[in-house]
């Protein structure tokens, strides 16, 4: 991988130790390997100016303080690190007395936010084991073995066999430069292998939105994820219909807009794991061809715009995944004598009331999103001045990709997205024409409204 770092991980008589099957059973005995300054490719100019200030006070008022976690992770990599988490054996709320840009969060995880400007570098404090009590620092688990609360201070080595991943086990010691390697992490590094500390079905129980780490890192790294590590995700899936919807919708935005989107969906559908999210998503794709084709494609398309440094947006994809279900009952709606527009607004308010029971949806994104699909709607009336009304709507973009994402899919047929293509890009005099053959457009029948039926007057009668 890179000089120094890879003759540490082959050196003559370096020998794994095993795995703990649970972090309690030897913490007393853990001893990290230590990697010289020498050895290892992280250095000081990669690290952000805000993460040093951090580390840097922590270490002047006496207290112990290390990088951790997926910025070590990275800069091994060869990755330029951007987010910068700091463990410490420094309280919440001495670290909230050294720095006042800093705020205390959370109740289930106490950490602080230490910000600097738009940074901000998250500081947690060394935790020990769930069982141990600290005066009024306890943790709490449900009896399926949740972890409900956790604030239980320890040592470093007790904060590592709590994390999750042996490759999150590396800590960086801004005294002398070495890392700290507790969970043989360097050496999953070089293999490229994503392993859980500990058994891993007692920890997708503490937790189990792990399992949604552990198919975001496999795809974000290109890791494979250890077959011990995996075994348990296809029965455990279920356990995440236990977190609340507010997390699982933060667990989303990293998990598709982070430009790894659509080797994420397919991971998650391998795991059973999509279907805990976007259940009406999954039972779509059951019924429907088109629909799986659908979301793989706005994945893709998703995955492209990030690469290109280009503007994405939760609504879109969140429309993409939900399209086929709000389809689907809209065409049940329809079959029982409901007119189209409003079959399309039931099924969208039915659809998004069923998904928040398991991802909310903030309104920001939600409003947007229901814009999108009624613009569906909209889209084959073109007649007058529909058209340009439809063309200055504020989601007409949005709603144009995802036109032409249900052509390429096959749920409509080909042709409506074509005419929208040019009448953006033609003059004044093209547009006439387009509108023009609008009425021997069959895509355009949508457009026709029908005609009431005269009564006869009484004379004619």
């Amino acid at each position: 991988m890179f000089k120094g770092f890879t003759r540490f991980l082959h050196s003559p008589g370096e020998q794994l130790k095993p795995l703990l099957d649970s972090p309690e059973s030897t913490t007393d005995a853990l001893s990290p390997r230590i990697i010289p300054r020498s050895e290892h490719p992280v250095s000081r100019q990669q690290m952000s100016d805000a993460a040093l200030k951090v580390l840097y006070r922590l270490n002047s008022a006496g207290f112990d303080a290390y990088l951790v976690g997926g910025c070590i992770r990275d800069a091994l990599l060869g990755k330029m690190p951007k987010d910068f988490d700091v463990a410490t054996n420094a309280t919440p709320e001495q670290v909230r007395d050294l720095f006042r840009n800093s705020r205390m969060i959370g109740r289930r995880f106490r950490i602080v936010h230490v910000r600097f400007g738009r940074e901000v570098i998250e500081v947690t404090t060394f935790r020990g084991q769930p069982q141990d009590e600290h005066g009024d620092h306890i943790a709490q688990q449900s009896d399926a073995g949740l972890l409900l609360r956790d604030n239980v201070w320890g040592n470093i080595e007790e904060d590592a066999l709590r994390r999750d991943f042996t490759v999150n086990a590396l800590y960086y010691n801004i005294a002398d430069f070495t890392i700290h390697d507790f969970a043989n992490g360097a050496r999953d590094i070089e293999s490229r292998t994503l392993r859980l500390i500990g058994d891993p079905a007692t920890r997708y129980r503490e937790d189990p939105v792990r399992m949604l780490r552990a198919v975001r890192f496999a795809a974000k790294l290109d890791f494979t994820i250890e077959p011990n590590t995996e075994a348990p995700m296809y029965e455990l899936a279920p356990l995440l219909l236990q977190i609340p919807p507010a997390r699982l919708f933060d667990e989303v935005l990293k998990l598709f807009m982070s430009g790894n989107g659509l080797i994420t969906f397919r991971l998650l559908s391998h795991y059973n794991l999509f279907g805990m999210l976007f259940p009406e998503a999954e039972e779509a794709m059951a019924d429907a061809a088109w629909a799986e084709e659908l979301i793989e494609q706005a994945l893709t398309n998703t995955d492209k715009r990030i690469a290109e440094d280009r503007p994405v947006t939760p609504a879109f994809l969140l429309a993409a995944f939900l399209w086929a279900p709000v389809a689907h009952r809209q065409a049940e709606l329809e079959r029982d004598g409901m007119p189209a527009i409003p079959a399309l607004q039931t099924a969208a308010q039915e659809v998004v009331a069923r998904q928040l029971q398991h991802t909310s949806i903030p309104k920001r994104f939600g409003m947007p999103m229901r814009d999108i699909w009624e613009l569906q709607a909209r889209l084959p009336m073109r007649r007058g001045k529909r058209a340009f009304q439809t063309r200055e709507h504020p989601r007409f973009r949005a709603a144009y990709d995802l036109l032409l994402l249900r052509e390429q899919a096959g749920e409509i047929p080909r042709g409506l997205g074509d005419w929208w293509t040019a009448f953006q890009q033609g003059d004044e005099h093209e547009q006439l024409r387009l509108l023009q053959k609008v009425g021997s457009d069959p895509a355009s029948q949508g457009d026709r409204r029908r005609k009431k039926r005269r009564k006869p007057r009484k004379a004619e009668q």
